[in-house]
């Protein structure tokens, strides 16, 4: 696989629509933050003929990390499609970010792509995310392969990588992954590391060498030769170990000579199954080169042994209603159903949103019709409306070039769907259909926001809608307790570029302050109060006394209102009234402002005037009796209390107690689970956890997740609620 003798440049330039499903490969790039998945696109790009030196395309702009953010930030912070071509083969390269922030761009290009590239920095290695992104590839049963990069580095070591590369991702068959090539050194430098300059295919047993910034082929020497028979065997076994040949082990071990072809052929079988891992070398071109190390063997890989998008399972979809609908797989002329996998925004154009195209084809200008998607549990409207989209186009940088149509398999963009968002479905307006969301992780990172000034404010809340249009991992609430408007996040990278977005997109200043929970109060024991309302200024005056009791209620009771009126003093008709103002002093809190809760208040006597009485006196008075118990009596704060749910690594476990009981936590109990990790129960004040989501991943490198759910309000420790009392009055 690879190893035709390429010496130049694949099909230059445009990419343009696919006329069939066999002719595209749907390939995302996944890794960790700086293993080099952006510089491998571009020199992938560059060796295909796509941009004119390493990265850039005609205006001179990176093919890639194209926004400004990402220039600002020095990262990747959202998905980008590369297209290019290769031997006839349209190939969708998506670049995902590595860095945890932004999972939800890396879930988005796992959800369009048919297979992934794991890129792995020889310098770095494999950490704990990228392990756990193996697992979530390998559930799904996607095809994939393994690109070690910074071989330049002063420590690395090819062999070295594909060892701990086998021992992370194989598993119960380490044999799975094993290399195709083994990089050849050149002379070494003053440091004592010989750089890699060329490749030895295993299968072939041809050298490619790349140091003239060109690929030429030529017999391995006598040196290579020893070297390359041990693993040239390895692979071999490797191989027929997964082929669907049953006899073909047989014969090789009874001495049969395999023929290169069957092996390169069950090879590719073995990679689009996602059953076997082979691992390449890959290094950037240099100055004035038009090809970089291990890009060509790439191309290959990628043309001849990645899957189609026929080979994936067809989607589950429905009709609107929930009905079950079944569909041809990946077929052109099917119904229309496409999935919304990425929203930006373009200062010139408006809304793009990317789309990936399961069944039918899409044209331009096309009425279609989008279905929501079912988040409006985060601040995202649902809907389902026809819509005629704009024009259809190829990205490719910061250009959009156009193209009439994209056919099932293949992705595009679409300029002007004013109500699509990400994780939409498009399909035909006579049939619509839609397609289950993928799993997104909860953000749990809270960044509370207030518009900088009035200008702000008017349009604040039209920006905060376009920033969840674009992005499902972020939460928009309007906290009714706190009467703060919270942006819910995966981190603080994550809150960076939504005030960046918010800023330079939509031309929005907000200032963060600080994030408060929704506290409660509760009276500590019984008390009785008396409201008198009584004024008289001329006209019709005001009369209304009442006298209640208040008693304390078991958690969760809420307020319950009892009469106990005897004999008329307080006339039937004004009752409900009382009731009313109790409630609704209890709703503004009876000592620091906030709700009252668990209580039970009864209403025991009062007095009534046969002229001045009125609904609004005793509303007044059952407030005033309410107030006067409270000051009588202890009244408690009550903090929300969250049941925590940690999967962590084993290593980690005694760390994370040990920190969950820092923030008065109480853990309830373990669960050991598969890979080596453990689930922690908890329950913890909401209090203690506003900054969680960073802190865990600090503690465990980046291994953990967790999630949160509401449990219960239940009383502050004497001393917190003595200080949250003292910071109202500070602040007040």
């Amino acid at each position: 696989m690879g190893d035709k003798a390429h010496t130049h440049p694949g099909a230059a330039g445009r990419a343009t629509a696919a006329d069939h499903p066999t002719s595209v490969r749907n390939v995302v790039l996944v890794g960790h933050s700086g293993s080099g998945k952006t510089t491998l696109v571009e020199a992938l790009a560059l060796t295909a003929g796509a941009v004119n030196r390493a990265g850039r395309v005609e205006d001179g702009g990176c093919v890639s990390d194209y926004d400004d953010m990402e220039h600002r930030q020095q990262r990747s912070v959202q998905l980008s499609l590369v297209p290019v071509e290769w031997d006839g083969i349209k190939i969708n390269l998506l670049d995902t970010p590595g860095y945890a922030d932004f999972v939800g761009e890396l879930r988005a290009g796992l959800r369009a792509a048919d297979a992934a590239l794991f890129v792995v920095s020889a310098s770095d290695g494999v950490d704990g995310t990228t392990r756990m992104l193996w697992e979530e590839c390998a559930a799904v049963g996607m095809p994939r392969a393994i690109v070690i990069t910074h071989l330049e580095a002063a420590r690395a070591d090819f062999e070295e990588m594909t060892r701990i590369c086998a021992e992370a991702f194989g598993g119960d068959d380490p044999d799975a992954v094993l290399p195709l090539y083994l990089p050849l050194h050149g002379s070494p430098a003053p440091d004592g590391h010989a750089p890699v300059t060329g490749l030895v295919g295993l299968l072939s047993r041809k050298l490619f060498d790349y140091a003239s910034g060109e690929r030429v082929a030529s017999e391995p020497g006598e040196a290579e030769l020893p070297q390359l028979d041990e693993a040239r065997s390895m692979l071999i076994e490797g191989i027929i170990s997964e082929s669907e040949d049953e006899t073909l082990m047989e014969r090789y071990l009874g001495g049969e000579q395999v023929d290169v072809k069957t092996l390169i052929e069950d090879l590719e079988r073995a990679v689009a199954r996602g059953v076997f891992f082979p691992v390449l070398a890959a290094a950037p071109a240099t100055e004035g080169a038009r090809q970089g190390l291990g890009t060509v063997e790439l191309l290959d890989l990628i043309t001849r042994g990645f899957p189609t998008p026929l080979e994936r399972a067809a989607p589950r979809v429905t009709t609107p209603e929930g009905a079950g609908r079944e569909l041809r797989m990946c077929d052109p002329e099917e119904s229309l159903v496409a999935e919304v996998v990425k929203t930006s925004s373009d200062p010139y154009v408006g809304r793009i949103s990317m789309v990936r195209v399961f069944s039918g084809t899409l044209r331009a200008d096309q009425t279609v019709h989008v279905s929501g998607h079912g988040l409006s549990d985060r601040g995202h409207e649902d809907h389902d409306v026809d819509e005629r989209i704009g024009a259809l186009s190829t990205p490719f940088g910061k250009q959009q070039r156009p193209v009439t149509h994209v056919i099932a398999g293949d992705l595009a963009c679409v300029a002007k769907l004013t109500r699509a968002e990400t994780g939409d479905t498009l399909s035909a307006k006579d049939d619509p259909l839609l397609m289950a969301p993928w799993e997104m992780p909860d953000p749990l990172l809270p960044l509370a926001i207030q518009a900088h000034s009035k200008p702000d404010e008017d349009k604040l809340s039209q920006g905060l809608a376009r920033l969840v249009a674009e992005d499902p991992t972020m939460r928009l609430e309007h906290n009714q307790d706190t009467h703060q408007v919270v942006l819910w996040c995966l981190g603080e990278a994550h809150a960076d570029v939504a005030l960046e977005r918010l800023r330079s997109r939509y031309g929005v200043q907000v200032d963060v302050v600080p994030h408060r929970v929704s506290l409660r109060e509760t009276f500590g024991d019984r008390a009785a109060g008396r409201g008198r309302h009584v004024k008289q200024s001329g006209g019709h005056g005001q009369y209304a006394i009442c006298e209640i009791e208040v008693e304390p209620l078991p958690g969760g009771s809420g307020i319950e209102f009892v009469d106990k009126v005897v004999g008329g003093a307080v006339p039937r008709q004004f009752i409900p009234s009382v009731e009313k103002g109790v409630r609704t002093q209890a709703a503004k809190g009876v000592a620091a402002g906030h709700p009252l809760i668990d209580v039970r208040i009864t209403l025991l006597d009062g007095k009534a005037h046969s002229v001045d009485s009125s609904d609004a006196a005793f509303q007044t008075a059952g407030a005033l009796a309410l107030r006067e118990a409270a000051a009588e009596a202890r009244i408690h704060l009550l903090e929300p209390v969250a049941e925590v749910s940690v999967l962590v690594g084993d290593d980690y476990v005694g760390a994370v107690m040990s920190d969950l009981s820092g923030r008065r936590g109480k853990v309830l109990g373990t669960e050991q689970t598969s890979g080596g990790r453990t689930l922690i129960r908890a329950e913890v004040p909401e209090i203690e956890i506003g900054r969680y989501a960073v802190d865990l991943r600090s503690l465990s490198h980046g291994t953990a997740r967790f999630d949160r759910r509401y449990a219960r309000h239940e009383p502050m420790p004497a001393q917190v609620a003595d200080r949250m009392r003292e910071e109202v009055r500070a602040a007040s």
